[in-house]
């Protein structure tokens, strides 16, 4: 029942013209994620059947998830960079916002949905322009000046490991940074965490086993007694992010095979 309120809920966010999902280019993203593997995991036969009715917001996983995939690449086909930032009309774009929306897209592609392979392939090539030979990823812009980041380092990994490019250069310059700076702080702490499980356990297994066991140690520590954890994004992401990263111990969902 909380998955269906929950699927219902994204899907009557959704804008029926446009596909979009949330206020910002992130949510869209995240909310592609989650139904494309909701679409290959369950029985959406009474999902509509309790509740009031929605005109015009009742569509099936698949004709939702399908809306929100055209507005991806209607974005990106607008975007100079072939990539997103927080707007679906944006003319920038960052590997945050790009990898969150990448991911909805290669996990709607492995559901059945079809994606365009150019949409794929600009991408990653995106990426790549934005990965250096020490596998620090830029955010925005060009290279220079951004730094260190383990999360977008760990975003860029796990797309090209989901994309299946990992003849790149680019993405063992990632996995060589991830495996040897796993313990890097962040200043965004669950985001990072939850890029970091997913991209440990795509590159390097045994590296991901020994960077797990650290983290549930940590986990079981900072847990509440209501089961919640508490972070800067409040608790219900917080909560979520941490599961998610949790979640590879158990591989339920497809976009964490391997």
């Amino acid at each position: 029942q909380a998955i269906r309120k929950a699927i219902r809920s994204i899907i009557r966010s959704q804008d029926g013209s446009t596909g979009y999902m949330g206020d910002s280019m992130y949510q869209h993203g995240f909310a592609c994620l989650a139904l494309a593997e909701a679409y290959g995991a369950i029985d959406e036969t009474d999902l509509w059947e309790t509740g009031a009715p929605v005109a015009g917001k009742e569509r099936s996983i698949a004709e939702a998830l399908e809306l929100a995939v055209r507005c991806s690449i209607t974005s990106q086909e607008k975007n100079p960079h072939s990539a997103w930032r927080y707007s679906p009309s944006a003319r920038d774009a960052d590997t945050s916002v790009a990898g969150a929306i990448l991911m909805g897209l290669l996990a709607a592609r492995n559901a059945g949905i079809e994606v365009p392979d150019k949409s794929i392939d600009s991408a990653i090539k995106y990426f790549a322009s934005m990965t250096g030979d020490s596998g620090a990823v830029g955010y925005s812009g060009g290279l220079g000046g951004f730094g260190q980041s383990i999360a977008r380092t760990s975003i860029a990994c796990l797309v090209y490991s989901i994309a299946k490019r990992k003849d790149l250069k680019q993405y063992e310059a990632t996995r060589h940074y991830i495996t040897k700076n796993m313990n890097e702080q962040s200043h965004y702490e669950e985001y990072a965490r939850y890029y970091q499980a997913q991209a440990l356990f795509q590159a390097d297994v045994e590296a991901w086993d020994k960077w797990n066991r650290s983290l549930v140690r940590q986990l079981k520590s900072s847990q509440a007694d209501d089961g919640s954890f508490n972070g800067q994004f409040g608790k219900a992401t917080t909560t979520s992010m941490n599961l998610l990263a949790l979640a590879l111990n158990f591989r339920f969902l497809p976009i964490y095979e391997r």
